[in-house]
């Protein structure tokens, strides 16, 4: 039902389409328009996707439904032990069929192929999403909050979630 594949950058537009597609349905009720498309802008402009994979190392993927792309991934290694998973989205119409959960168990079972020792994962979400409950229910835990500022006056509000694996 579920495959993933690693992104390369000639997925980028495939990225894209899949943030627009699931953009709005995340963030509408939470967020003012001007900051979603600030936010989205800033994001998933192509140059920007790019700029995430080549220089700031963030290796996506791309979690793919009945071999429809229906979601995607990206993770930061931060340091050694230390990962984030910056990107967890999925179509809203795949919502409740397990694909969160895969995408989490993928994205775990991807860092412990490449680290022998023990891991953190942390993620950010948005203090009012409803998200919070399935991490949570995920294993991961809150450990902080932060209010970071992305610019032109906008901030993203957010609860600093982590796992720590073995």
């Amino acid at each position: 039902m579920f495959s993933i594949k690693k992104a390369t950058t000639d997925d980028c537009l495939t990225i894209r389409s899949l943030a627009f597609r699931t953009w709005g349905n995340t963030y509408g009720s939470i967020l003012s328009k001007e900051q979603l498309d600030y936010m989205f802008d800033m994001m998933y402009a192509p140059e920007n996707i790019l700029k995430q994979m080549n220089e700031l190392h963030h290796q996506f993927f791309i979690i793919f439904k009945d071999d429809e792309p229906a979601g995607y991934l990206s993770i930061e290694k931060k340091e050694n032990d230390l990962f984030n998973f910056q990107k967890i989205y999925s179509l809203p119409e795949t919502h409740g069929s397990g694909i969160g959960r895969y995408i989490i168990e993928q994205g775990i079972a991807y860092l412990k192929s490449i680290c022998s020792t023990p891991f953190t994962i942390e993620l950010y979400v948005n203090r009012h999403n409803p998200a919070v409950n399935f991490y949570k229910h995920m294993g991961f835990e809150e450990v902080a909050i932060r209010d970071h500022h992305i610019g032109n006056g906008y901030y993203m509000n957010d609860f600093i979630m982590i796992m720590k694996l073995p």
